[in-house]
């Protein structure tokens, strides 16, 4: 069989990867915290023909001769560049002003971490996600509170009956990675820690290089969709061109075997 029927079909697959990347960048652009993910490829192996300096006859080849057998899906890589700011009527809503992420505990009582700051309160006053999973560390609102405020230190207040100053509920703390874009993401708006992306290191907004927080406002998604729309072309070019490379390599083959005839 011919290398370029192979090389030509790893290069479809790895566009189709590429496509299905850029597919979940867009149908993310309206999804709050989230941050689009770009793909790494590799070349595969090169099956060598000649070894660059090897000796021929009285003199040595200057160059090799290396057939590249195609290119892979090496790594997808979240980009945790900064998105735009929306404003909004919820007092509880919140966004990351610079690096950081706000801490959920999860069923199992397990940590995942967010950039999606549209928190809600439950049937128990609790301050919680879209999902209804606790915020770390927990803070819980009474039913009578009003005029709910939320610090840059991530201080929440609310002034209570009976009381003429605000009283303090909590305080939201921030986790840093050393590695961000090694977190694993699990759906939700949801970030686990993995060996790649370092353990938390959880500060106060505002301190040891996390963000501070501004309330009434959520972070967009940073996806571009120029910059998708550009990428999801290229990806279909470059799938169709290794399509017509299969089909010159089946031409190539189809007359090779009408050579007896």
């Amino acid at each position: 069989m011919m290398r370029a029927l192979r090389t030509a079909a790893t290069g479809m697959s790895a566009q189709q990867i590429n496509l299905d990347t850029v597919a979940n960048n867009l149908a993310n652009v309206n999804t709050s915290g989230f941050k689009r993910t770009r793909i790494d490829f590799q070349d595969l192996m090169y099956q060598s023909l000649r070894v660059a300096g090897s000796p021929s006859q009285d003199r040595q080849n200057p160059t090799g001769l290396q057939v590249g057998l195609g290119v892979r899906a090496a790594a997808t890589q979240k980009i945790f560049s900064q998105g735009l700011f929306e404003q909004t009527e919820n007092p509880l809503d919140c966004v990351i002003e610079g690096d950081g992420f706000f801490q959920v505990t999860m069923p199992d009582s397990t940590l995942a971490y967010t950039r999606d700051g549209a928190f809600k309160r439950d049937s128990g006053g609790n301050l919680v996600t879209s999902e209804g999973y606790l915020i770390e560390p927990a803070v819980v609102i009474p039913p009578e509170a009003t005029s709910i405020s939320i610090a840059g230190d991530g201080t929440i207040s609310a002034q209570l009956p009976n009381s003429s100053e605000p009283s303090q509920l909590g305080k939201l703390t921030l986790a840093r990675f050393s590695n961000p874009a090694g977190l694993i993401s699990q759906g939700k708006n949801l970030y686990t820690v993995s060996a790649a992306s370092g353990q938390p290191v959880v500060s106060a907004p505002g301190t040891q290089g996390a963000g501070t927080i501004t309330q009434g406002f959520l972070e967009k998604s940073n996806v571009s969709v120029v910059e998708e729309m550009v990428n999801m072309i290229s990806a279909q070019r470059a799938y169709e061109v290794n399509s017509k490379v299969i089909q010159g390599a089946d031409k190539m083959l189809e007359i090779a075997s009408n050579l007896t005839r």
